[in-house]
């Protein structure tokens, strides 16, 4: 055997040892199942309904508002949960936007959802006002307005020495 003829037959050994691979394709239709996702509330859950009015308290028990609303992102989180404290406050249509970190969920003595948030009335009353009605239709960027504030620079860690 000559040495093209050699390694012509070693290059269709090797070929012909190698896998194939074939590209499949799936289709689905309209009539497959939903995929469910949860058959029961896990430790830690609580349902949007058990949230929807429910009386918020601070840190001295004391009433300072109701749920009016939980804000949901696109990613399916909770943005934020809004509080109606104006009749608490004396102030009449007040809305203030709190973190779901924000609020304290714990279990009353007929284990039910209780809330609260370490805020006091005053603080409350000081919070900015959240506008339920109002829309962002805005289609700027999410970068936030450059201020008149100095900048800083910190130089890049030195990696340690081996």
């Amino acid at each position: 055997m000559n040495k093209t003829t050699m390694t012509a037959a070693f290059a269709l050994l090797m070929a012909a040892s190698l896998p194939v691979y074939a590209q499949t394709t799936t289709t689905t239709t309209s009539t497959s199942a939903p995929r469910v996702v949860a058959t029961q509330l896990q430790p830690g859950q609580i349902r949007a309904t058990q949230m929807d009015g429910a009386t918020v308290y601070d840190a001295q028990n004391q009433k300072v508002g109701d749920i009016k609303d939980v804000i949901i992102d696109r990613d399916g989180k909770v943005a934020a949960v809004v509080l109606d404290v104006g009749a608490f406050l004396g102030v009449g249509g007040k809305y203030v936007a709190v973190s779901m970190n924000d609020l304290k969920i714990t279990q009353d003595s007929s284990n039910k959802p209780r809330f609260a948030v370490d805020m006091t009335k005053d603080q409350l009353k000081a919070a900015q006002a959240f506008d339920l009605n109002a829309r962002n239709t805005s289609t700027g960027t999410s970068t936030p307005p450059a201020t008149n504030r100095p900048t800083t620079t910190t130089a890049p860690a030195t990696p340690p020495r081996q």
